[in-house]
């Protein structure tokens, strides 16, 4: 049977109309070693950073509903956890503390003996350079009310929680943490922390400021996680308004400004312009936090069956990547070393 084509036009014209045709983009498409060779990015299992919360105690392995394959742990739980992931290639975790006690001034931030300075020291102990460990500075997981600052009546006070932050980082850093992480969204912390950590001594510790934190809807499962829901109202008072492109790029100034040694942008995935503007705009490396919520989505519609887990993540950390992220925070990359998704 003559196809439509084969009645319209004589023989000689389909020829004609297919070699007349020099831009064929699908030549470079023809196979995977082809699609690998001209790849424009390819993301490398070392730059990827794995989320980790921490417990008082000892003996805890807890499963975290809202975050499935994710569990807190107590020091000596998480070492061997750590060690199983470094094995496979996993090279820098991010530390989350979960304290014994919480009051109204977060008290328990500065203790040197608290979960984070604990695990901070036992891995740096037991690893060496060979693990890169980078610790989260905010008051939320501390305070009794759930806010990353002080209150004044309900208002959150900036300046007497930046001096606490910067308190905070130095426990961190006298502990021996490689980066100290602070995600307050309170203005001039940057520079606060990095004078701070100067006069103490700490001037090798870098600071991965959290420079564009926007105040999300996909912070859910952390805040179970953490134990850091506030108990009234909600951050949009620090953290950044999710409809603001450009004030990312003001915070960034500022942050570069006070001496933040690598700038974030968190959560990641709705936020891929503001990572591409910081890739374009940032004289230091750029990190994006693929955030619990992100996590959970793709870990539910694989449990039903809606996707393939292992294309899902990688589709997922590749968009992030391209944007321009050099290193990205994920609850994903245990498994995706462990299931061998990404080259070392």
């Amino acid at each position: 049977m003559n196809s439509i084509l084969d009645t319209q036009r004589p023989r000689e014209s389909k020829i004609a109309l297919s070699s007349d045709m020099p831009h064929r983009p699908r030549r470079l498409r023809r196979n995977a070693n082809l699609r690998a060779m001209v790849a424009e990015s390819q993301l490398h299992l070392h730059q990827l950073v794995q989320g980790h919360f921490v417990l008082p105690g000892t003996g805890q392995a807890q499963e975290i509903t809202s975050l499935p394959g994710i569990q807190r742990y107590s020091v000596d739980r998480l070492l061997p956890a750590v060690e199983a992931d470094r094995k496979v290639g996993v090279r820098a975790v991010m530390l989350f503390g979960l304290p014994q006690e919480k009051d109204a001034s977060g008290t328990s931030s500065q203790d040197p003996d608290g979960p984070i300075p604990q695990a901070v020291r036992a891995l740096k102990a037991e690893f060496g350079d060979e693990l890169s460990v980078m610790t989260d500075v905010c008051l939320c997981p501390y305070t009794d009310h759930g806010h990353c600052g002080f209150l004044e009546g309900e208002e959150i006070l900036n300046d007497i929680s930046v001096a606490a932050l910067a308190e905070m980082a130095v426990v961190h850093a006298e502990a021996g943490a490689d980066f100290v992480c602070p995600s307050d969204m309170m203005d001039g912390r940057i520079g606060k922390i990095r004078t701070h950590l100067d006069r103490k001594g700490q001037s090798q510790t870098g600071i991965l400021a959290y420079t564009a934190k926007y105040a999300s809807a996909f912070y859910g499962p952390f805040r179970e996680a953490a134990d850091s829901a506030p108990s009234f109202g909600d951050r949009k008072t620090y953290q950044m308004d999710w409809r603001n492109r450009r004030e990312a790029s003001r915070e960034l100034a500022l942050d570069l400004e006070e001496g933040a040694d690598m700038v974030m942008v968190k959560p990641a995935l709705a936020y891929l312009d503001v990572i591409s503007d910081f890739a374009d705009q940032s004289s230091v490396p750029v990190v994006a936090y693929n955030v619990s919520g992100e996590y959970a989505l793709v870990k539910m519609a694989a449990a039903q069956g809606l996707a393939d887990e292992q294309a899902m993540t990688l589709e997922t950390l590749g968009a992030i990547h391209r944007a321009g992220a050099d290193l990205i925070i994920t609850y994903h990359a245990s498994e995706a070393a462990h299931k061998q998704w990404l080259p070392q």
